[in-house]
Protein backbone atom coordinates (compact mmCIF):
# COMPACT_ATOMS: atom_id res chain seq x y z
CA UNK A 1 0.00 0.00 0.00
CA UNK A 2 1.41 3.16 -1.03
CA UNK A 3 0.21 6.87 0.18
CA UNK A 4 0.81 10.44 -1.49
CA UNK A 5 0.19 13.12 0.68
CA UNK A 6 0.78 17.18 -0.18
CA UNK A 7 -0.59 18.50 3.18
CA UNK A 8 -1.35 18.02 6.65
CA UNK A 9 -4.72 17.21 5.95
CA UNK A 10 -4.64 15.10 3.37
CA UNK A 11 -2.02 13.28 5.89
CA UNK A 12 -4.59 13.62 8.66
CA UNK A 13 -7.02 11.53 6.03
CA UNK A 14 -4.74 9.00 5.29
CA UNK A 15 -4.45 7.94 9.26
CA UNK A 16 -7.99 8.37 9.16
CA UNK A 17 -8.38 5.91 6.51
CA UNK A 18 -5.45 3.15 7.64
CA UNK A 19 -7.73 3.40 11.03
CA UNK A 20 -10.67 2.63 9.27
CA UNK A 21 -9.04 0.11 7.03
CA UNK A 22 -7.05 -2.06 9.14
CA UNK A 23 -4.42 -4.48 7.46
CA UNK A 24 -4.22 -7.68 8.67
CA UNK A 25 -0.91 -8.95 10.23
CA UNK A 26 0.29 -10.10 6.62
CA UNK A 27 -0.19 -7.32 4.94
CA UNK A 28 3.04 -5.03 4.12
CA UNK A 29 2.41 -2.29 5.90
CA UNK A 30 1.40 1.15 4.28
CA UNK A 31 4.04 3.42 3.05
CA UNK A 32 3.08 6.72 3.20
CA UNK A 33 4.94 9.33 0.95
CA UNK A 34 5.41 13.19 1.71
CA UNK A 35 5.44 15.41 -1.24
CA UNK A 36 5.74 18.65 0.76
CA UNK A 37 5.60 21.99 -0.54
CA UNK A 38 7.70 24.74 0.14
CA UNK A 39 5.92 27.44 2.20
CA UNK A 40 7.51 27.03 5.69
CA UNK A 41 4.01 26.96 7.79
CA UNK A 42 2.51 23.85 5.56
CA UNK A 43 6.09 21.99 5.96
CA UNK A 44 6.16 22.37 9.96
CA UNK A 45 2.74 20.61 9.92
CA UNK A 46 3.08 17.82 7.56
CA UNK A 47 6.49 17.03 10.09
CA UNK A 48 4.51 16.91 12.96
CA UNK A 49 1.98 14.68 11.50
CA UNK A 50 4.39 12.68 9.93
CA UNK A 51 5.46 11.80 13.48
CA UNK A 52 2.25 10.99 14.37
CA UNK A 53 1.77 8.63 12.00
CA UNK A 54 4.83 6.89 12.70
CA UNK A 55 3.42 6.67 16.43
CA UNK A 56 0.53 4.58 14.16
CA UNK A 57 3.42 2.03 12.63
CA UNK A 58 3.15 3.84 9.21
CA UNK A 59 6.69 4.18 7.39
CA UNK A 60 7.31 7.90 6.33
CA UNK A 61 9.04 8.61 3.24
CA UNK A 62 9.80 12.12 3.00
CA UNK A 63 10.45 13.28 -1.01
CA UNK A 64 11.48 16.59 -1.89
CA UNK A 65 10.11 16.53 -5.31
CA UNK A 66 10.31 20.06 -5.53
CA UNK A 67 13.93 20.41 -4.99
CA UNK A 68 14.64 21.99 -8.69
CA UNK A 69 14.50 20.52 -11.98
CA UNK A 70 17.22 17.22 -11.01
CA UNK A 71 15.76 16.36 -7.80
CA UNK A 72 12.03 16.41 -9.51
CA UNK A 73 13.25 14.20 -12.48
CA UNK A 74 14.98 11.79 -9.92
CA UNK A 75 12.28 11.91 -7.43
CA UNK A 76 9.17 11.23 -9.83
CA UNK A 77 11.23 8.33 -11.36
CA UNK A 78 11.93 6.57 -8.08
CA UNK A 79 8.08 6.99 -7.25
CA UNK A 80 6.75 6.00 -10.46
CA UNK A 81 9.16 2.33 -9.84
CA UNK A 82 7.65 2.23 -6.59
CA UNK A 83 4.36 3.41 -7.89
CA UNK A 84 3.55 -0.01 -10.73
CA UNK A 85 4.45 -2.16 -7.44
CA UNK A 86 1.97 -0.71 -5.34
CA UNK A 87 -1.55 -3.20 -4.63
CA UNK A 88 -3.19 -0.60 -3.09
CA UNK A 89 -2.64 3.32 -4.16
CA UNK A 90 -4.27 6.16 -1.83
CA UNK A 91 -4.40 9.61 -2.96
CA UNK A 92 -4.60 12.99 -0.80
CA UNK A 93 -4.78 15.59 -3.96
CA UNK A 94 -6.13 13.83 -7.37
CA UNK A 95 -5.80 17.57 -8.85
CA UNK A 96 -1.85 17.68 -8.25
CA UNK A 97 -0.06 17.85 -11.64
CA UNK A 98 3.15 16.10 -10.18
CA UNK A 99 0.47 13.32 -8.73
CA UNK A 100 -1.01 13.36 -12.21
CA UNK A 101 1.99 12.85 -14.03
CA UNK A 102 3.08 9.49 -11.66
CA UNK A 103 -0.22 8.04 -12.59
CA UNK A 104 -0.07 9.13 -16.26
CA UNK A 105 3.32 7.23 -16.00
CA UNK A 106 1.39 3.89 -14.72
CA UNK A 107 0.58 1.19 -17.37
CA UNK A 108 -3.31 1.80 -18.29
CA UNK A 109 -4.54 -2.03 -17.47
CA UNK A 110 -2.20 -1.93 -14.09
CA UNK A 111 -4.63 -3.75 -11.45
CA UNK A 112 -5.28 -1.64 -7.74
CA UNK A 113 -7.12 -0.38 -5.49
CA UNK A 114 -7.57 2.90 -5.78
CA UNK A 115 -8.41 5.68 -2.90
CA UNK A 116 -8.85 9.18 -2.93
CA UNK A 117 -9.14 10.46 1.00
CA UNK A 118 -10.13 13.97 1.31
CA UNK A 119 -8.04 17.22 0.68
CA UNK A 120 -10.72 19.54 1.62
CA UNK A 121 -13.88 20.99 0.14
CA UNK A 122 -11.89 20.15 -3.23
CA UNK A 123 -13.40 16.21 -2.55
CA UNK A 124 -16.75 17.59 -4.07
CA UNK A 125 -15.44 19.39 -7.27
CA UNK A 126 -13.23 16.51 -7.64
CA UNK A 127 -16.43 13.99 -7.97
CA UNK A 128 -18.48 15.69 -9.90
CA UNK A 129 -15.59 16.37 -12.76
CA UNK A 130 -14.49 12.39 -12.46
CA UNK A 131 -18.64 11.69 -12.56
CA UNK A 132 -19.02 14.05 -16.25
CA UNK A 133 -15.68 12.70 -17.10
CA UNK A 134 -14.27 16.43 -17.10
CA UNK A 135 -10.55 17.70 -17.01
CA UNK A 136 -9.61 17.97 -13.38
CA UNK A 137 -9.44 21.61 -12.70
CA UNK A 138 -9.91 23.14 -8.86
CA UNK A 139 -13.26 25.44 -7.94
CA UNK A 140 -11.48 28.71 -7.50
CA UNK A 141 -9.34 28.57 -10.78
CA UNK A 142 -10.89 30.82 -13.42
CA UNK A 143 -11.48 29.48 -16.80
CA UNK A 144 -11.60 26.15 -17.80
CA UNK A 145 -8.24 25.40 -19.59
CA UNK A 146 -5.85 26.47 -16.69
CA UNK A 147 -3.74 28.87 -19.07
CA UNK A 148 -0.97 27.97 -21.54
CA UNK A 149 0.26 25.49 -19.13
CA UNK A 150 -2.73 23.79 -18.65
CA UNK A 151 -2.98 23.35 -22.49
CA UNK A 152 0.28 21.60 -22.25
CA UNK A 153 -0.28 19.46 -19.57
CA UNK A 154 -3.87 18.73 -20.82
CA UNK A 155 -2.96 14.87 -22.63
CA UNK A 156 -0.99 14.24 -19.24
CA UNK A 157 -4.11 15.09 -17.12
CA UNK A 158 -6.82 13.23 -19.53
CA UNK A 159 -4.13 9.96 -18.52
CA UNK A 160 -4.05 10.65 -15.54
CA UNK A 161 -7.92 10.71 -14.71
CA UNK A 162 -8.80 7.44 -16.63
CA UNK A 163 -6.20 5.46 -14.21
CA UNK A 164 -8.73 6.76 -11.66
CA UNK A 165 -11.84 6.13 -13.21
CA UNK A 166 -12.61 2.53 -12.38
CA UNK A 167 -12.45 -0.57 -14.82
CA UNK A 168 -15.47 -1.74 -16.25
CA UNK A 169 -13.89 -5.42 -15.16
CA UNK A 170 -13.86 -4.49 -11.64
CA UNK A 171 -10.30 -5.05 -11.75
CA UNK A 172 -9.50 -1.69 -10.58
CA UNK A 173 -11.70 -0.90 -8.01
CA UNK A 174 -11.95 3.38 -6.93
CA UNK A 175 -12.67 4.51 -3.22
CA UNK A 176 -13.33 8.03 -2.14
CA UNK A 177 -12.58 8.03 1.91
CA UNK A 178 -14.69 11.18 2.08
CA UNK A 179 -15.95 13.21 5.31
CA UNK A 180 -17.86 16.08 2.50
CA UNK A 181 -21.57 15.27 1.00
CA UNK A 182 -20.45 13.50 -2.20
CA UNK A 183 -22.52 11.24 -4.69
CA UNK A 184 -20.58 8.67 -5.88
CA UNK A 185 -20.01 8.23 -9.85
CA UNK A 186 -21.17 4.74 -11.11
CA UNK A 187 -19.02 1.96 -10.04
CA UNK A 188 -17.15 4.35 -7.19
CA UNK A 189 -17.45 3.41 -3.49
CA UNK A 190 -17.91 6.05 -0.93
CA UNK A 191 -16.73 5.38 2.89
CA UNK A 192 -17.58 7.85 5.31
CA UNK A 193 -15.05 9.19 7.12
CA UNK A 194 -15.94 9.89 10.95
CA UNK A 195 -13.00 10.82 12.33
CA UNK A 196 -13.15 7.78 14.47
CA UNK A 197 -9.06 7.78 14.81
CA UNK A 198 -8.89 11.73 16.06
CA UNK A 199 -11.52 11.21 18.30
CA UNK A 200 -10.03 7.96 19.97
CA UNK A 201 -6.24 9.45 20.02
CA UNK A 202 -7.10 13.20 21.54
CA UNK A 203 -9.64 14.59 23.83
CA UNK A 204 -12.01 15.23 24.64
CA UNK A 205 -10.90 19.09 24.85
CA UNK A 206 -11.57 21.64 27.74
CA UNK A 207 -14.21 24.30 26.98
CA UNK A 208 -13.55 28.12 27.17
CA UNK A 209 -16.62 30.77 27.16
CA UNK A 210 -16.05 32.73 24.07
CA UNK A 211 -15.81 31.56 20.79
CA UNK A 212 -13.60 31.23 18.43
CA UNK A 213 -12.78 32.16 14.42
CA UNK A 214 -11.48 30.30 11.71
CA UNK A 215 -9.47 31.38 9.26
CA UNK A 216 -9.66 31.39 5.65
CA UNK A 217 -7.54 31.66 2.28
CA UNK A 218 -10.22 32.81 0.49
CA UNK A 219 -8.38 36.14 0.11
CA UNK A 220 -4.98 34.50 -1.33
CA UNK A 221 -6.88 32.36 -3.34
CA UNK A 222 -8.32 35.63 -5.28
CA UNK A 223 -11.58 34.98 -4.44
CA UNK A 224 -12.40 36.99 -1.76
CA UNK A 225 -11.77 40.97 -1.27
CA UNK A 226 -9.23 41.92 1.04
CA UNK A 227 -11.40 44.58 2.78
CA UNK A 228 -14.56 43.41 2.67
CA UNK A 229 -13.58 39.97 4.42
CA UNK A 230 -11.21 42.28 7.03
CA UNK A 231 -14.85 43.89 7.56
CA UNK A 232 -16.75 40.30 8.01
CA UNK A 233 -14.74 39.12 10.68
CA UNK A 234 -14.45 42.22 12.55
CA UNK A 235 -18.18 41.89 12.84
CA UNK A 236 -18.40 38.40 13.28
CA UNK A 237 -15.90 38.90 16.20
CA UNK A 238 -18.14 42.07 17.87
CA UNK A 239 -21.37 39.87 17.12
CA UNK A 240 -20.25 36.39 18.82
CA UNK A 241 -17.88 37.64 21.05
CA UNK A 242 -14.67 35.85 19.60
CA UNK A 243 -11.36 36.03 21.29
CA UNK A 244 -9.06 34.06 19.05
CA UNK A 245 -8.68 34.07 14.95
CA UNK A 246 -6.89 30.53 13.76
CA UNK A 247 -5.05 31.41 11.27
CA UNK A 248 -5.06 28.87 7.70
CA UNK A 249 -2.17 28.16 6.91
CA UNK A 250 -1.77 29.68 3.62
CA UNK A 251 -2.83 33.20 5.22
CA UNK A 252 -0.51 35.81 4.42
CA UNK A 253 1.67 37.62 7.65
CA UNK A 254 0.59 40.72 6.13
CA UNK A 255 -3.02 39.67 6.15
CA UNK A 256 -3.10 38.46 9.40
CA UNK A 257 -1.32 41.34 10.88
CA UNK A 258 -4.19 43.39 9.32
CA UNK A 259 -6.79 41.23 11.09
CA UNK A 260 -5.08 41.67 14.30
CA UNK A 261 -4.98 45.53 13.92
CA UNK A 262 -8.82 45.54 12.84
CA UNK A 263 -10.38 43.10 15.24
CA UNK A 264 -7.54 42.87 17.93
CA UNK A 265 -8.04 38.78 18.41
CA UNK A 266 -5.26 36.90 18.95
CA UNK A 267 -3.72 35.19 16.11
CA UNK A 268 -3.18 31.53 16.25
CA UNK A 269 -0.92 29.84 14.17
CA UNK A 270 -2.04 25.92 14.27
CA UNK A 271 1.05 23.26 14.56
CA UNK A 272 -1.39 20.32 13.27
CA UNK A 273 -4.52 20.56 11.24
CA UNK A 274 -7.78 22.46 12.73
CA UNK A 275 -9.31 18.84 13.65
CA UNK A 276 -6.29 17.70 16.13
CA UNK A 277 -5.86 21.69 17.50
CA UNK A 278 -9.49 21.68 18.14
CA UNK A 279 -9.85 18.11 19.77
CA UNK A 280 -6.85 18.75 21.62
CA UNK A 281 -8.25 21.80 23.67
CA UNK A 282 -8.94 24.18 24.84
CA UNK A 283 -11.37 25.41 22.20
CA UNK A 284 -13.95 27.69 22.46
CA UNK A 285 -17.87 26.31 22.84
CA UNK A 286 -18.70 28.42 19.10
CA UNK A 287 -16.44 27.90 16.43
CA UNK A 288 -16.97 30.36 13.04
CA UNK A 289 -15.87 29.79 9.97
CA UNK A 290 -16.87 30.85 6.52
CA UNK A 291 -17.74 28.15 4.07
CA UNK A 292 -14.48 25.69 4.21
CA UNK A 293 -13.73 22.36 5.38
CA UNK A 294 -14.13 22.54 8.90
CA UNK A 295 -17.65 23.10 8.67
CA UNK A 296 -17.94 19.24 7.70
CA UNK A 297 -15.18 18.03 9.43
CA UNK A 298 -14.99 19.93 13.12
CA UNK A 299 -18.88 18.21 14.13
CA UNK A 300 -17.48 15.11 13.47
CA UNK A 301 -13.96 15.38 15.42
CA UNK A 302 -15.88 17.67 18.12
CA UNK A 303 -18.82 14.88 18.17
CA UNK A 304 -20.04 14.42 21.67
CA UNK A 305 -18.80 17.67 23.16
CA UNK A 306 -20.93 20.70 23.93
CA UNK A 307 -18.97 22.85 20.95
CA UNK A 308 -21.28 24.77 18.39
CA UNK A 309 -19.49 25.27 14.96
CA UNK A 310 -21.52 27.67 12.99
CA UNK A 311 -20.78 28.67 9.38
CA UNK A 312 -21.47 32.52 7.93
CA UNK A 313 -22.19 32.52 4.28
CA UNK A 314 -20.26 34.71 1.68
CA UNK A 315 -22.10 37.40 0.15
CA UNK A 316 -21.70 37.87 -3.64
CA UNK A 317 -20.34 41.22 -3.04
CA UNK A 318 -17.40 40.33 -1.26
CA UNK A 319 -15.83 38.39 -4.29
CA UNK A 320 -13.29 39.77 -6.48
CA UNK A 321 -13.46 40.76 -10.23
CA UNK A 322 -11.44 37.83 -11.02
CA UNK A 323 -12.86 35.27 -8.92
CA UNK A 324 -14.02 32.41 -10.81
CA UNK A 325 -17.86 32.69 -12.30
CA UNK A 326 -18.51 29.19 -10.13
CA UNK A 327 -16.89 30.02 -7.05
CA UNK A 328 -20.45 31.65 -5.64
CA UNK A 329 -22.11 28.61 -6.04
CA UNK A 330 -19.43 26.46 -5.03
CA UNK A 331 -19.31 27.94 -1.67
CA UNK A 332 -23.04 28.29 -0.88
CA UNK A 333 -23.04 24.50 -1.36
CA UNK A 334 -20.39 24.22 1.20
CA UNK A 335 -22.30 25.82 3.74
CA UNK A 336 -26.11 24.46 2.33
CA UNK A 337 -25.32 20.85 2.62
CA UNK A 338 -22.83 21.43 5.99
CA UNK A 339 -25.65 19.64 8.33
CA UNK A 340 -23.89 19.01 10.99
CA UNK A 341 -23.51 22.96 11.55
CA UNK A 342 -25.39 25.81 12.48
CA UNK A 343 -26.21 28.40 9.62
CA UNK A 344 -26.16 32.13 11.41
CA UNK A 345 -29.11 33.27 10.88
CA UNK A 346 -28.28 36.42 9.42
CA UNK A 347 -24.89 37.81 7.65
CA UNK A 348 -23.15 39.87 9.40
CA UNK A 349 -20.26 41.77 8.02
CA UNK A 350 -20.27 44.17 5.19
CA UNK A 351 -23.27 44.92 3.15
CA UNK A 352 -23.61 45.17 -0.78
Amino acid sequence: ALAFVESPVQLLNVLEWAHNHPAPDTATPLTLVVLPPNDPMTRGQLRRMAELARDEGITVSWQEARDGMGGAVSSLLSLARRLRRARTLVIGDPFSRYVQLLLALTPARAERQITVVDDGTATMEFVSQLARGERFVRWHRRGVRGGARGLLFAPVSRRARRRLTPRPDGKRPVEVFSSMPVEPPENVTVTANEFAWTRARFGPPRLTQGADLVGTSLVETGVVDTERYLEAVASLAREYGATRYFAHRRESSEKLQQVSAATGLEIVRPDLPLELVARRGPVGRTILSFPSTVVHTLPLALAGTAVTVAVCDVDPAWLTRNASPRAQGFLAGVTGTATGAHRLPSTPGPSA
